[in-house]
């Protein structure tokens, strides 16, 4: 950890660190401090940097496991949908801004203590004691398969019913969109980016601000609205930087991860998503974005959520070629509770950590 700092002190250093990579918005980052006072769970999403300072220190026997190229930020509100390039519909893990290579352990331990903090919101109807051995049996079973994508056609109807629940209806969807305001000039190298991602040469578009995420807000982040044939259409462009775990780790990395880490999973790839010098270009629209846990349907099984979770993660981590048996004899070598022990510690950290920020902001 570097030195002995508190949340609030982290967070400052933090982003005089992202703004020396990037320009950020002001404006922005004041909603995403004020929205960080709101609960424990929103709080975690927005501060893996914090998380990165704490992990290694909390739990050194967790973090002492073979490498990965790891998601970072997972938490149970990163996986989403797409539309891969034969149409069909596919759910997974949905944001990389903080890929970097690490301990297996850290992206299990992170999705389990998201999974109790929603759970102690009212948001996930489970057991506690549940959620880690579903969230391992899905991984495990994902690491000894050797991986399979979530392609929602003939095969996961249960979870199909529930991405597509009339809680993602297209009109609200739309409406949102209708209702952003303009953002301000885009850089003329994402304008041109915004440009050739329509879908035909000379369409006329609008550059809309969307304040979405907890992570990444902060960021530019500039959303190209057109009409086209009979109705309209959205790309967008958002800025990218370092994992924060260069910053926590006071490394000299500067390399951003997020396209090798979606070349190598087990996969079936949205074809809109790419990465262009520093910027993520994708497509947005009503099942073309990432799930929040009230879009789901009330009665849904949460537990067979978490399992699917823990084998979608086994897909990325098994991009990591060589690790795949390492991992899987770690995992064997563990204690049955060490991610439930693991997961604790860090939900409480977080819930000190938050209950600082709102003191310290309040």
């Amino acid at each position: 950890m570097m030195g002995r700092m508190n949340i609030q002190q982290a967070t400052e250093r933090y982003e005089t660190w992202l703004a020396g990579h990037i320009r950020v918005v002001p404006s922005d980052l004041a909603a995403k401090h004020e929205l960080m006072r709101q609960d424990a769970f929103g709080f975690l999403r927005a501060t893996f940097y914090r998380w990165m300072q704490l992990f290694p220190a909390l739990c050194p026997k967790t973090a002492a496991a073979p490498g990965v190229l790891a998601v970072g930020d997972l938490h149970v509100e990163n996986y989403g949908t797409w539309r891969d390039s034969e149409g069909r519909l596919v759910w997974g893990i949905n944001d990389f801004d903080e890929a970097f290579p690490l301990p297996y352990t850290i992206d299990l331990v992170r999705l389990a203590a998201s999974a109790w903090l929603a759970i102690e919101l009212g948001d996930v109807a489970l057991d506690p004691a549940n959620t880690c051995g579903a969230i391992l049996e899905g991984y495990s079973k994902g690491l000894e398969d050797g991986g399979e994508p979530f392609v929602l056609a003939e095969k996961h109807p249960w979870l199909r019913e529930a991405v597509t629940s009339r809680l993602r209806d297209p009109k609200v969807f739309w409406e949102k969109i209708a209702a952003l305001p303009p953002a301000k000039p885009a850089p003329v190298k994402v304008r041109l980016m915004l440009k050739k991602a329509m879908p035909e040469e000379g369409l006329a578009f609008r550059v809309a601000h969307r304040r979405v995420g907890m992570g990444s807000l902060g960021r530019e982040r500039f959303t190209a609205i057109a009409d086209w044939r009979g109705g309209k259409i959205v790309r967008e462009a958002k800025s990218l930087l370092p994992s924060a775990c260069a910053w926590a780790g006071g490394l000299s990395n500067k390399e951003i991860y997020y396209a090798q880490i979606l070349s190598n999973a087990v996969r079936a790839p949205d074809p809109f998503l790419k990465v262009l010098e520093g910027w993520l270009m994708r497509r947005l629209a009503p099942y073309c974005s990432r799930i929040e846990l009230g879009q789901l349907p009330r009665d849904h099984d949460k537990e067979r959520l978490l399992r699917a979770m823990g084998r979608e993660l086994a897909n990325i981590h098994l991009g990591t070629g060589r690790a795949r048996a390492a991992v899987r004899e770690d995992l064997r070598r563990r204690k049955s509770k060490w991610l439930g022990q693991a997961a604790k510690v860090m939900a409480e950290a977080t819930q000190e950590d938050w209950r600082e920020w709102r003191k310290g902001t309040g």
